[in-house]
């Protein structure tokens, strides 16, 4: 019960690694928001385990303000607040990607940083306290062929954890990222390309453990940044990836 009477928000929250750390925080005793573009899969997720829910785009500023505005009348502003919600491009030379999906990888794996720290720190400034933890990727520190911008957003996402930390600091809040290395999520066959036995074995030839990271590796690891056992752990990228970037 680590996350006892904490409140958190969870975006990208109804699948993938978001839900594994949704899980983990309502184990460790939070009450949760689950926040995600999926709306009916953040709701479908919520009334399974008795969390809260909520429908976002967070690349989208009214939106992202309307979450808060959610969380105000839910619970309050949050102790905790995941940045997870991410998406990629399919793996190709860098000057194929399109300007659309370039756009869309830096709108929400970069913008929404900027959009929910304008939506929250300003309350848990005048608080005191809070935790904000951005989901990152191995991919922003040792980067592969062909997820180039996709590379560079989660590079940005790691420097922008570490200003954050630094700034806030002095007011209580502490900033960290988890840099994990692919999972069996959705977002896997988009990094892979296909997803074929042969793309797997590749993918895991790489990682010295010999297995993807999972949903529960990263609620594990949240939970922990996230509590109070990590008061004085700030501006920390910790890689949770079985060696990838050793």
């Amino acid at each position: 019960m680590r996350l006892k009477d904490k409140t958190a928000i969870v975006t990208g929250g109804a699948s993938g690694f978001g839900e594994g750390i949704v899980r983990r925080f309502l184990e460790e005793g939070a009450q949760v928001m689950i926040a995600d573009i999926n709306g009916d899969g953040a709701a479908r997720l919520a009334e399974e385990l008795n969390a809260f829910s909520c429908a976002v785009d967070v690349s989208d500023p009214a939106s992202v303000a309307g979450m808060a505005q959610a969380a105000d009348k839910t619970f309050g502003m949050p102790d905790i607040f995941v940045n997870n919600a991410g998406v990629t491009h399919l793996p190709q030379p860098m000057e194929e990607v399109t300007e659309a999906d370039f756009d869309r990888v830096i709108a929400v794996n970069c913008k929404s940083v900027y959009l929910t720290a304008r939506a929250f720190v300003p309350a848990m400034k005048e608080r005191g306290s809070g935790a904000i933890l951005n989901v990152a990727s191995t991919a922003g520190v040792s980067p592969r062929p062909w997820l180039n911008w996709y590379n560079a957003s989660k590079g940005w996402m790691i420097t922008a954890t570490r200003t954050m930390a630094v700034e806030l600091a002095s007011v209580g809040i502490r900033v960290n990222a988890l840099n994990p290395v692919a999972g069996d999520t959705p977002l896997l066959k988009s990094f892979m390309g296909e997803d074929t036995p042969e793309m797997r074995a590749k993918f895991l030839s790489t990682i010295p453990l010999g297995r993807f990271s999972t949903p529960q590796d990263m609620g594990n690891a949240a939970a922990f940044l996230c509590s109070d056992e990590a008061s004085m752990i700030t501006g920390v990228c910790m890689e949770v990836d079985g060696g990838r970037c050793i």
